[in-house]
């Protein structure tokens, strides 16, 4: 290897083409092909990492379809993340190198084995892609609510990439010999750039906003999972602490007709928070009328929790409380309401059973009645039978989970999929005097997104992360973007143009010492 190979060059060369020597063959195909390939495939893999980031607030519905297919509960998105973020960096390094060799005017050569690892992550992103097409369109309405939330940020990292970028565009446009080819260099690197300046004028966020609306309540969702078993008293218990505006859980009624707290029914029923299958070896129970209460509290409802630790805070809790969540079992309506009432918080659910009878409902209803908690704090969510709770329970405060129900109703509360609205529609659903419940939201840029569009409440996994949030991660008026934007923009142009102005004396310089070499050839040759 000479001496004037620098190691920088060896490196870059030898990653990206195995090739540690200088390579002295001229026979090259398809360079610019693979480095276009190589580029595109980065470009998608950051795309796709950037759509797990958004998709991370709904990491559990991947778990939930995993585990009703294969049963064990795992963590199934962050093997998917992990696997993500591999073939991202890999790409990109990959990329980088390739820019490197640009800027030292090394040969692109490929190795084989890049151009395979390549097709491999290009076709795993292409099925995930497909993945979320197919069976999970909705997070596609979560990917636009990021870009609302990242695309001011987006537009400034874009800025400062561009004009990094411009000292090998410029590089390859000075050095070029093809007139042509300059020109299209040129022209696609204007157009991008003219792209990238002025998009802000197309960015629309709720919080590029002059004043901050009130903070969203917090409903705590099953109680606070991330502390405590989920549908556990220890769980209720918990959310106190963010003083919540009412506890979210889920009903089922036993065989002898005693409401309880449980989220899974059908298939899953018990499997996944229980100890069923040691408790109940031979049987094979799918519904909750299968089972008395009696049987049911046999049930450990709180070791899963230690031994899963599906949201990674489980080592986090101090001996103490890791010995309580062992000992959790599977409580009944009446220990909420008796809980709700003492600290006068209000009670959300749904009804989960296999069965539309409405003697469950009246069940339901009759047992709350039973509690003496005030009517005002029961907020009934269930669809099924909603007339004959009104007449059963005219106290009642009726939440409805699709519009056109409510406003039939002339109802004044929704609760609904943090998704499934713009900024836009809560802030006219908002002066309208409606309260709006957006569940299930858990990362704190959602949250923040949400607050500045005005929701009035959301429904929460992480209400500990929440109640301590005094302000949104981030709001800006939109004046001061309009300025933060427009200064960028023109201290990046006015570095382009130094960068462009020393690549042309540079090469000016390159020139004419070579023709000075050219001139002096004879003398220096006696």
């Amino acid at each position: 290897m000479p001496a004037k190979d620098g190691v920088c060059r060896t490196c870059c060369r030898g990653l990206y083409s195995c090739n540690w020597s200088p390579q002295r063959s001229e026979k090259r195909r398809c360079v610019c092909c693979w480095f276009s390939i190589v580029s595109l495939v980065s470009l998608l893999a950051l795309f796709w990492m950037y759509v797990c980031a958004a998709a991370f607030n709904d990491r559990d519905d991947v778990n939930w379809k995993a585990f009703t297919k294969w049963k064990p509960w795992v963590n199934w998105f962050m093997v998917v993340v992990i696997i993500s973020a591999v073939l991202a960096s890999y790409c990109c390094l990959l990329l980088l190198f390739a820019l490197f060799q640009v800027a030292l005017r090394e040969p692109l050569d490929l190795h084989w084995l890049h151009k395979v690892l390549l097709f491999l992550a290009l076709f795993i992103i292409a099925a995930g892609i497909a993945g979320i097409c197919m069976a999970w369109r909705s997070e596609w309405a979560t990917v636009r609510l990021s870009l609302q939330a990242t695309a001011p940020f987006l537009q400034l990292g874009g800025v400062g990439a561009l004009t990094l970028l411009s000292w090998l565009v410029f590089q390859r446009v000075f050095r070029t010999q093809s007139a042509v080819s300059r020109m299209v260099t040129l022209l696609v690197f204007v157009v991008v750039s003219i792209v990238i300046f002025l998009c802000p004028l197309f960015i629309t966020s709720p919080c590029l906003v002059e004043k901050c609306p009130p903070k969203p309540r917090l409903i705590g969702h099953r109680g606070a999972p991330m502390l405590a078993p989920e549908n556990t008293m220890m769980s209720f218990r918990r959310s106190l602490k963010c003083e919540p505006l009412a506890f979210e859980t889920d009903v089922q009624l036993s065989m002898d007709g005693v409401p309880f707290l449980l989220h899974d029914y059908k298939g899953q029923f018990l499997r996944r928070t229980t100890n069923v299958n040691e408790v109940y070896k031979d049987k094979d129970y799918n519904s909750s009328s299968q089972l008395t209460w009696k049987q049911l509290q046999a049930l450990n409802a709180g070791n899963w929790f230690i031994k899963s630790d599906p949201f990674g805070t489980a080592s986090s809790l101090s001996e103490r409380e890791v010995a309580e969540a062992q000992n959790q079992s599977i409580p009944a309506l009446a220990e909420l309401l008796e809980l709700a009432k003492q600290n006068n918080v209000s009670l959300v659910f749904d009804m989960k059973s296999d069965r539309k009878d409405i003697n469950d409902t009246r069940r339901t209803v009759e047992a709350i009645l039973r509690s003496n908690i005030s009517p005002d704090l029961v907020l009934w969510l269930p669809g099924a039978h909603r007339d004959e709770v009104k007449k059963m329970a005219p106290g009642f405060r009726h939440v409805y989970a699709s519009i056109p129900t409510m406003l039939n109703e002339s109802g004044d509360q929704l609760n609904v999929n943090y998704n499934a609205l713009n900024s836009g529609k809560i802030q006219e659903l908002r002066s309208r005097n409606v309260s709006v419940n957006l569940w299930v939201v858990n990362e704190p840029w959602l949250f923040s997104l949400l607050w500045c569009s005005g929701a009035s409440s959301v429904t929460t996994n992480a209400c500990h992360r929440f109640s301590a949030m005094t302000e949104p991660v981030w709001r800006m008026s939109p004046s001061t973007y309009k300025i933060i934007w427009i200064c960028v923009d023109v201290g990046s142009l006015v570095m382009m143009m130094v960068i462009c102005l020393l690549q042309r004396n540079r090469e000016l310089g390159r020139k004419t010492t070579g023709w000075n070499q050219m001139e002096l050839h004879p003398f220096l040759s006696n």
